[in-house]
C-alpha cells in the first residue's frame, strides 16, 4: 500500500521574515548605522582638534541612534528627523570638501574626498532616500513580500561600513596647514626615504611634552636629537635663572643688553671639552626688556678653531648654526664692529669665530633654535637661508 507523504510548505526564517516586514526601514536603519560607525571610527584620527572630535561624536551618535530606532518601526516624525540629520551630514561633507567648515577647527580647510568620508556620505544618502521611499510607500509592498530582497539590500548597505571604518583609521588631512607641516617624505644622507608626518606640527611649549615633528626633510633621528637637546636644556638651564648665580659661576656680560637680549659668556666653559651641555653652557641669554632680566636661552658653542663645516648633524632642518665674524671686544665686552678690511680699531680685539647655536627655553616666534635678528643673528653657512621655524614658533 502506497503512503502519500504531504510536503510541508516552505516557511521563511522568522528573523528574515521580521526583517522583510520592515521594508525600507531596514535599509534606512542599516545605512544610518553604517554611516555612524564610520564617523565613530574617524574620531580618534582627529584627536588633535577638539572641535572636530565633538562634531564627529555628535554626528556618529545621531546616526547610530536613528539607525537603531529605524529598525523599531518609528513614527513619521522620527523618520523625518532622522532623514534631516543625515541630510545635514551630507551637507557637512560637501562643505568640508568644497570650502572647509570655518567654525570647526580641524575641518576648516577644504580637502579632497577620501574613501571613508565618501562612503559615510553615500550611506547617509541611502538612509535619506529609504526614508523618503518609506513615507511615500514606493515599492513597500514588494519589499515586505520579499524578505530575502530586504535582507540582502540591508546586508550590502551595512557592509559598506567595514571598508569605510578601516579607511577612517588612516584618513589624512590635506588642508588646513602650511605645506611644511605635511611633508611628503624626507630622505637622509644615505637617500633612505622616511614616512611623511601625519599629525600637524605643534608650537613649542616648555610646559608640554616636546614634539618637533612635521618639518619636511627632517629624519626621525634628527628630530629625536633636537628634541632631546631641547628637553634637557629646558630642564637644566633654569639653574642659572638668577644673574647673580650665573656671575658667581664665571659668566660675564658682553654688554649687548641694549639690543633686548644680553649674552653672558663663560670662558672656562668655552675652553672645556663639553659640547651642548646645559650644565656647562658657553653662553646664557637673558631678556632685558623686563625687570629683573629673565633667562630665555642658552647659546652653545663649539671649540676654538672649529668652523661651520665642523658643526654636528643634530636636528637637520630644525637647527641652524651661525658665527659672529665681525665683533670687536674690549675685554669681555663688545665694543664695535670690524671695518671693511675685517679688522678692529686700535685697542680692540676681534672675537673668536666659533660656531654657535641658540636653544630657547621659552617660545620664540622662529622656533626653539632661532638665531637673533639683524647683526645679532651672525653669519650662517653659505648657501643656506635664515632659519625661521614658524611651525614650532
Amino acid at each position: 500500500m502506497a503512503i502519500a507523504l504531504e510536503r510541508e510548505p516552505h516557511r521563511p526564517n522568522q528573523a528574515l521574515t521580521a526583517l522583510g516586514s520592515l521594508g525600507w526601514l531596514a535599509v534606512a536603519g542599516g545605512a544610518s548605522l553604517g554611516a555612524g560607525a564610520i564617523h565613530a571610527a574617524a574620531i580618534g584620527v582627529h584627536s588633535e582638534h577638539r572641535a572636530a572630535v565633538v562634531t564627529f561624536t555628535l554626528v556618529a551618535a545621531v546616526q547610530l541612534a536613528f539607525g537603531a530606532i529605524a529598525l523599531a518601526r518609528p513614527g513619521r516624525l522620527v523618520l523625518v528627523a532622522g532623514a534631516l540629520a543625515n541630510l545635514a551630514a551630507i551637507a557637512g561633507f560637501v562643505a568640508a570638501k568644497v570650502s572647509g567648515i570655518g567654525f570647526i577647527e580641524g575641518l576648516d580647510a577644504a580637502e579632497a574626498p577620501q574613501i571613508a568620508d565618501s562612503l559615510a556620505a553615500g550611506l547617509a544618502a541611502v538612509a535619506v532616500l529609504a526614508v523618503v521611499a518609506q513615507l511615500a510607500h514606493l515599492g513597500s509592498g514588494l519589499l515586505v513580500g520579499s524578505p530575502l530582497l530586504v535582507g540582502t539590500a540591508t546586508l550590502v548597505v551595512a557592509s559598506l561600513a567595514v571598508p569605510g571604518m578601516l579607511s577612517a583609521g588612516s584618513h589624512s588631512h590635506a588642508g588646513g596647514h602650511a605645506d611644511d607641516a605635511h611633508p611628503h617624505g624626507a630622505a637622509d644622507a644615505s637617500g633612505d626615504a622616511h614616512a611623511a608626518a601625519v599629525v600637524p606640527p605643534k608650537p613649542f611649549d616648555p610646559d608640554l611634552p616636546i614634539d618637533l615633528g612635521g618639518v619636511e626633510g627632517v629624519t626621525p633621528q634628527q628630530q629625536a636629537a633636537a628634541e632631546n637637546l631641547l628637553a634637557v636644556t629646558v630642564t637644566r638651564l633654569p639653574q642659572f635663572a638668577e644673574v647673580t648665580t650665573a656671575e658667581a659661576q664665571g659668566f660675564v656680560s658682553i654688554g649687548d643688553g641694549f639690543l633686548g637680549h644680553e649674552h653672558y659668556l663663560n670662558q672656562a666653559n668655552m675652553d672645556d671639552d663639553r659640547l651642548l651641555d646645559p650644565d656647562h653652557p658657553e653662553s646664557l641669554v637673558y631678556d632685558t626688556s623686563v625687570t629683573p632680566k629673565r633667562l630665555v636661552a642658552a647659546m652653545f658653542m663649539l671649540d676654538a678653531g672649529d668652523t661651520l663645516d665642523d658643526v654636528p648633524e643634530l636636528g637637520g632642518a630644525l637647527t641652524q648654526w651661525h658665527v659672529h665674524d665681525n665683533l670687536c671686544f674690549a675685554g669681555a665686552r663688545v665694543a664695535g664692529l670690524t671695518g671693511a678690511d675685517g679688522s678692529c680699531a686700535a685697542g680692540l680685539t676681534k672675537g673668536e669665530e666659533r660656531p654657535m647655536i641658540h636653544v630657547w627655553i621659552e617660545p620664540h616666534p622662529c622656533g626653539p633654535f632661532a638665531a637673533l635678528d639683524g647683526v645679532a643673528g651672525g653669519t650662517i653657512p653659505e648657501g643656506e637661508q635664515r632659519l625661521c621655524d614658524h611651525a614650532h614658533g
